[in-house]
């Protein structure tokens, strides 16, 4: 078995190697090589930054065409990590509004500058530090993990699905309520940073790395 880590120039991808490396024996490799990316047996689309970025470099690449065929591919495990979660969606408000991969219906939203807390307080945009996430529904990537763990965030924007189904963990940042997991079929995608979040996120990477959809 082989863990592919698509590199198109954007995302945290020699951490997620090493995280995945952490909780398994199979082969990870960092590629951007087509044919490699085909032949192994999962896949994970990192991102990091703006999501105009992203996928202006996975167009400039030529990856764009294989992350969409990828995605068709119901048998082989996806797994999204940040912008490589809200890239699945159909729009992203982002950069003056960006369109995305369009995998699952829904949009990436703003956060408002002006939210506060249950005091009063006004929160720090971008949503960054330890947050806890509530399991929608269930999956098999949450098997040995609590409802309502703690993962490890950086974000301004957020990702709105249009699909109850396809919701599968949220987390409350002020007055909203963020789809910080999503998927369908073989892929599974999160805003968080499993490879930041301790034990919680190797645990999710592990169960990723065992999923059979």
């Amino acid at each position: 078995m082989t863990i592919a880590v698509i590199d198109y120039g954007m995302g945290n991808l020699h951490s997620v190697a090493k995280a995945l490396e952490h909780v398994t024996h199979e082969h990870v490799v960092i590629t951007r090589d087509a044919r490699s990316i085909r032949g192994a047996t999962r896949i994970v689309l990192p991102g990091q930054g703006a999501i105009r970025d992203c996928m202006g470099e996975l167009q400039r690449t030529e990856l764009q065409g294989l992350v969409k065929e990828l995605l068709d591919d119901e048998g082989k495990p996806l797994l999204g990590i940040c912008v490589g979660q809200q890239m699945l969606m159909e729009h992203s408000e982002e950069n003056g509004g960006v369109t995305c991969l369009g995998y699952l219906p829904g949009s990436v939203r703003r956060f408002s500058q002006e939210m506060h807390d249950a005091d009063g307080r006004r929160l720090k945009i971008p949503h960054m530090g330890w947050n806890q996430v509530s399991q929608h529904h269930p999956h098999p990537l949450w098997e040995g993990i609590g409802d309502g763990a703690r993962f490890y965030f950086v974000h301004g924007y957020y990702v709105e699905a249009e699909r109850d189904a396809d919701v599968f963990g949220t987390t409350r940042y002020g007055d909203v309520t963020a789809h910080v997991a999503t998927g369908r079929d073989s892929v599974f995608a999160v805003q968080f940073h499993p490879e930041k979040s301790a034990d919680a996120g190797l645990r999710l990477l592990e169960n990723f790395v065992n999923w059979t959809p």
